[in-house]
C-alpha cells in the first residue's frame, strides 16, 4: 500500500508543477506575422518561398527550435501564436539571394515586406573590370633615383 500512496503523491505533484507552468504560457502574450515576399524589381509576389521563423535569446544567439513557412500564390505566409521578443526571419527561394534579418516581436500585429533580390554577378579575376583600373597606382620608374 505504500507503495501505491507513494506513486500517487509522486503524480499529485508532476501534475501540480505543470499546471503551473502551463498557467504561466497562458499569460504570455502571442504576436501574428505576416510575412509578404516579393520581387525587389517589379513588386510582384515570390510563390513557394520557404520562410524560416527563429527565436533569439539575449545575447543574438538562434535558439533550438524554429518554424518554417512556405509563402501561397499571392507571396504572404502567415503564422498566429510567436511569443513576444526577438525573433530571426529568413526567406529562401530558389534564383533569388537569401534573406535574413532579425525583428523585435512587440506589436499583437506584425506585417513583414521581403523584397527578394537576384543574385549578383559573381567576380572573376580573369575578366576585365574598368573600376578596377581607376584605382591602380602607376608602376614606379625603375630608373628613377629615390629623393
Amino acid at each position: 500500500m505504500s507503495v501505491a500512496v507513494r506513486l500517487i503523491a509522486v503524480s499529485l505533484v508532476i501534475l501540480a508543477v505543470t499546471a503551473t507552468a502551463t498557467a504561466k504560457k497562458k499569460d504570455e502574450p502571442l504576436a501574428s506575422i505576416n510575412v509578404l515576399v516579393l520581387r525587389d524589381e517589379n513588386g510582384k509576389p515570390i510563390r513557394n518561398a520557404a520562410v524560416v521563423l527563429h527565436p533569439v535569446n539575449d545575447h543574438g544567439k538562434q535558439e533550438r527550435g524554429g518554424l518554417e513557412l512556405k509563402t501561397d500564390p499571392e507571396g504572404k505566409a502567415s503564422y498566429d501564436g510567436v511569443p513576444y521578443g526577438k525573433l530571426r526571419i529568413q526567406v529562401l527561394a530558389p534564383g533569388f539571394q537569401t534573406y535574413g534579418d532579425d525583428y523585435d516581436v512587440s506589436e499583437r500585429n506584425m506585417d513583414i515586406t521581403v523584397k527578394m533580390k537576384r543574385p549578383g554577378r559573381q567576380y572573376s579575376i580573369y575578366e576585365e573590370h574598368p573600376a578596377d583600373k581607376k584605382n591602380e597606382e602607376k608602376p614606379a620608374d625603375e630608373n628613377k633615383k629615390p629623393e
